[in-house]
């Protein structure tokens, strides 16, 4: 065995756990993403409304971007095509008409309705496999991991 080979298979703990969460997290995401496939959806669309959804129906793109994680101007290609399926709406900021504001639509409503219950299902299915003291455990570590990071 070479020294780089020895270096990426030889990890300290923390590398092992790290590499183990984003392997876990990427095959639970897969679960998701493949329920939103075969109900013929986007994912990370999905994602844009369940966001507006949260922050009570209306929410500046600045703001959605950030909580979705993406740039200011990537949001814009994840709204168009929301946008023109009838998800949801932009209109001018009532107090600031430089700004826009995004309202998600009765039909984007009605889509999340009818669709988040099989997705939560399969999610669900898959962290079945962790009791709930397990699930409790798991959820303090990530939550205290992300405050962690969060201050950096």
């Amino acid at each position: 065995m070479d020294e780089l080979q020895k270096y990426v298979l030889e990890l300290p703990l923390p590398n092992e756990v790290f590499f183990a969460m984003v392997s876990a997290t990427a095959n639970t995401v897969a679960v998701s993403e493949k329920y939103w496939q075969a109900q013929r959806l986007n994912g990370a669309r999905i994602r844009v409304l369940v966001e507006i959804a949260k922050h009570g129906g209306t929410i500046l793109p600045s703001l959605l971007a950030e909580r979705i994680g993406v740039t200011k101007a990537n949001i814009s290609l994840l709204l168009t095509p929301l946008e023109k399926d009838g998800y949801i709406n932009r209109a001018d900021h009532a107090l600031d008409g430089r700004k826009t504001v995004i309202s998600i639509t009765e039909t984007g409503r009605k889509l999340l309705s009818e669709q988040l219950p099989g997705n939560r299902e399969a999610v669900a299915n898959v962290m079945k496999r962790l009791n709930e003291t397990e699930l409790h455990q798991l959820l303090g570590l990530l939550n205290k991991l992300s405050e962690h990071t969060r201050e950096r």
